[in-house]
């Protein structure tokens, strides 16, 4: 699972959260719940390429085979942006998995919106669109 980050001039909050996106991407394949729960926001939404709006305690519920289950994420190109308390990465990867048991395999473009907290680097949101 490797992923190409855009390094030109990072500020070290966009090369941190740069990584914290990568483990994210891990902890979806290994179910980290825990890691997983640390990270999400209270009030993260977490949209799907077909639509599907998740709130945080939704994605770590449904997280695992009997729901959603992430087998493999690869990254291409990926870009983080620093705007005061905030950092944006967009992407794009190949995605697949199983949803309610039924395989999926797609390319996916992506937002992710981080901001820091008292508590650390939390997700805020996080939109894909499919990439035909």
């Amino acid at each position: 699972m490797g992923a190409a980050t855009v390094q030109a001039q990072q500020t070290p909050a966009e090369k941190f959260v740069s990584q914290l996106s990568a483990r994210k991407n891990e902890w979806l394949i290994k179910g980290r719940k825990d890691s997983l729960q640390q990270l999400l926001d209270a009030r993260c939404q977490y949209i799907h390429s077909n639509g599907w709006v998740q709130s945080a305690a939704e994605v770590l519920a449904d997280l695992g085979p009997q729901k959603l289950q992430y087998l493999q994420i690869k990254l291409g190109q990926t870009t983080a942006r620093q705007f005061e308390k905030m950092v944006i990465i967009t992407g794009r990867g190949q995605f697949a998995g199983k949803l309610n048991g039924t395989a999926f395999d797609m390319e996916l473009a992506f937002t992710e919106v981080y901001v820091n907290r008292k508590s650390g680097w939390k997700l805020l949101t996080r939109h894909a669109s499919r990439v035909q």
